[in-house]
């Protein structure tokens, strides 16, 4: 029990002095862990350069903007050397894509060649070369089309005759309402007739009491 206590309070210290990957808050502290942290990355950079003989380029810039850096040879030719790598890779495909690209256009071109030797076989150009299993799968491709061909054809007369049936129905009740109008207008001309009728028979009416009255005022005299 007392070997377990002592392996349980081992562990729970590792556990306390484990640097949690987040930012430390206290500006101080901060400082303190980036120059040991930077100092440490330099050191590392170095003797990787060294050990390891590699083109090795650092740049760290501090919170406030200080600029450190480490080359082993020269940072502008480093930093040269990155981007023409980093363009080059960007911008050349790699062997596999380049091959891959080559296969599928060769076989788009054989497709276009086979369809454009159908194309003639259709239009009944270099058949001579056919055998005659070949020219009744033609004979059939042909009939499929023209069976097609009529089919739309039919539809498309169909669909027309619609469009006429249409159009005669709104014919047909444009030419009802014109009558309508026609027969209104007889009405109304002929109820027009009847009013100048009655007023010529009143006219006519007050003319014979006008005379009638002259000669009763005559006799009267």
């Amino acid at each position: 029990k007392f070997k377990r206590d002592q392996i349980t309070r081992r562990n729970a210290e590792m556990v306390r002095g484990k640097t949690q990957m987040r930012r430390i808050e206290n500006a101080t502290s901060r400082q303190v862990t980036f120059s040991k942290r930077r100092n440490g990355l330099l050191k590392k950079a170095f003797e990787l350069s060294v050990l390891c003989d590699a083109e090795v380029a650092l740049i760290i810039f501090s919170p406030r903007g200080k600029l450190y850096e480490f080359a082993s040879s020269s940072m502008q030719e480093t930093i040269e050397r990155y981007n023409r790598h980093t363009k080059d890779t960007r911008t050349k495909p790699s062997e596999q894509n380049m091959q891959l690209l080559k296969t599928e256009a060769a076989n788009m071109v054989k497709k276009i060649e086979l369809l454009e030797v159908s194309r003639r076989k259709l239009l009944g150009e270099g058949l001579g070369s056919c055998t005659l299993e070949e020219l009744l799968q033609i004979e059939q491709q042909l009939e499929r089309s023209v069976s097609s061909i009529r089919a739309r054809k039919a539809q498309v007369f169909k669909e027309q005759i619609e469009q006429l049936k249409e159009k005669e129905k709104v014919l047909a009740a444009e030419n009802a309402r014109l009558c309508e109008k026609v027969r209104n207008w007889d009405s109304l001309q002929g109820s027009l007739f009847d009013i100048v009728s009655s007023i010529s028979l009143i006219q006519e009416t007050l003319h014979a009491c006008l005379l009638l009255s002259v000669w009763y005022a005559a006799v009267a005299r």
